[in-house]
């Protein structure tokens, strides 16, 4: 019985301090940033990933580049310069990172294609996945794309 207590004790100890590691897992600052370098691009929603290219999953190993990056918002492009994205944070949680990310449209216009998704690893040396989400933001309307995806996390 003592032994069973002096466990239940030591657990109780320990709980904290595994809820605090797993909300260490995501920054608190330059979240864009964050976001643009871990996000693995092969999870997103078909109208925003490329074509799947063996050994590449990262906006890096596809080509992309930060254009402009700020506390929570990065705009980047391919090399090449055809396609460009924008991720925009939308709010931040233990669980995850809501994004907006939008295909601008051509010369400025209205956007090609618009989505939120949330980003989330298992580990903090994975990459950060995410399919569409099924939350809704005021900031970010859902613009092309299917109505409904499936959504292994959850969201």
């Amino acid at each position: 019985m003592k032994t069973e207590v002096l466990l239940a004790v030591v657990a109780l100890s320990y709980s904290p301090l595994v809820v605090a590691g797993s909300e260490a897992a995501y920054p608190k600052e330059k979240v864009a940033a964050f976001v643009v370098e871990k996000q693995d691009l092969t999870s997103l929603p078909s109208e925003f990933r490329p074509k799947k290219e063996k050994g590449k999953r990262t906006l890096e190993d596809y080509g992309f580049t930060a254009q402009r990056t700020d506390e929570n918002e990065a705009i980047i492009e391919a090399a090449s310069g055809v396609r460009r994205l924008t991720i925009k944070v939308l709010d931040q949680k233990s669980s995850g990172i809501y994004v907006c990310v939008t295909e601008p449209g051509e010369n400025g216009g209205d956007a090609k294609a618009q989505s939120v998704v949330r980003l989330k690893r298992k580990n903090p040396n994975a990459l950060l996945k995410g399919p569409e989400s099924f939350r809704e933001f005021a900031a970010c309307p859902a613009i092309g794309g299917s109505d409904f995806e499936t959504n292994p996390y959850g969201g």
